[in-house]
């Protein structure tokens, strides 16, 4: 006489096969650690966790084992720019902090952005994030500050060069554009160096009813530093991001002593080492705020983006 097999133990023998299926295409599996609700999600399938004998037999395939070794849920893809919210939005006063900076460094360790009331610059550099106040100053802020703006990535460098000789502003975005030609990806850029003249920019922060950026931007405290040491430090973006990011170059600067910084107005490189990362994977996150509903994202704001920037 066969041996009947319980409906449970079917269960769980199809739940094992359809998760081995789906290890046999490691190219798609995505994992989602959800703690409590203990549920894993692999290709939109989901398998609640039934019990200990599930995990006992996940555990002796090895499958969990390999599950959380594709998870990759502490950090982001390589090669993958995530960005918090767009520069339009920015642009028409859309300041409140939309995520924590201790969730925001779980998408990259290198990248640029603002803070909450659009107070100050951001500079994330070797995994830490740097706040350039409007008083000159920089500060480590606290991972519960949050941000409306910001684009991270994890920097793994693809090209480096050695620049011993002068450049301008221009003439070091000429040099990258001949070193990375391909301008229809995102390309993270990093220059470690000596600097005759640094000039940057700092926002204040703002006060609700909040300005349009453009108008918050016309008060902003200017500083020109002369022979300092430190990090050039942002991203050219494609031109097809018009309204999502800034088209072409948006630099940042912080010194490698670590008490001055800001947005890029100008500068002069004595030398440095050169630093590229191009990557072709975008993660944009949207704010989900009744606020950001109502804003008018229709219109062409290019040219109050180029006056902000220079």
């Amino acid at each position: 006489m066969k041996k009947q097999i319980p409906l449970a133990h079917r269960h769980d023998r199809n739940r094992t096969s359809q998760i081995r299926a789906c290890l046999h295409r490691i190219y798609v599996v995505s994992f989602t650690c959800i703690q409590e609700t203990k549920v894993v999600c692999i290709e939109g399938k989901r398998f609640p966790n039934t019990g200990k004998r599930w995990l006992h037999r996940l555990f002796r395939d090895g499958l969990l084992v390999s599950l959380l070794v594709l998870a990759g849920c502490a950090t982001a893809p390589k090669n993958t720019l995530t960005q918090i919210s767009t520069i339009d939005a920015l642009l028409v006063g859309a300041y409140d902090g939309q995520m924590t900076l201790a969730e925001l460094s779980r998408h990259g360790n290198f990248g640029l952005g603002t803070f909450d009331a659009l107070d100050g610059e951001m500079i994330a550099l070797d995994g830490e994030i740097w706040q350039a106040k409007s008083d000159g100053t920089l500060h480590r802020p606290e991972p519960d500050e949050t941000t409306p703006f910001a684009a991270l990535i994890n920097f793994d460098a693809d090209q480096t060069a050695t620049l011993t000789e002068p450049l301008t502003d221009e003439a070091l975005r000429a040099e990258i554009d001949k070193l990375a030609p391909n301008q229809n990806l995102f390309l993270a850029v990093r220059a470690d160096g000596s600097f005759s003249h640094m000039k940057v920019r700092i926002i204040s922060r703002q006060n609700k009813p909040y300005p349009p950026l453009a108008e918050a931007a016309k008060v902003q405290p200017v500083y020109q530093y002369t022979h300092v040491t430190g990090s050039i430090v942002g991203f050219r973006c494609p031109a097809f991001v018009k309204g999502i990011n800034v088209p072409s170059y948006h630099l940042h600067f912080i010194s490698k002593d670590r008490k001055i910084g800001g947005h890029v107005l100008d500068f002069t490189m004595d030398s440095a080492e050169l630093s590229l990362d191009s990557c072709n994977r975008f993660n944009l996150i949207l704010p989900d705020a009744e606020h950001f509903g109502s804003l008018d994202l229709t219109q062409d704001r290019s040219e109050e983006l180029e006056k902000v920037e220079k």
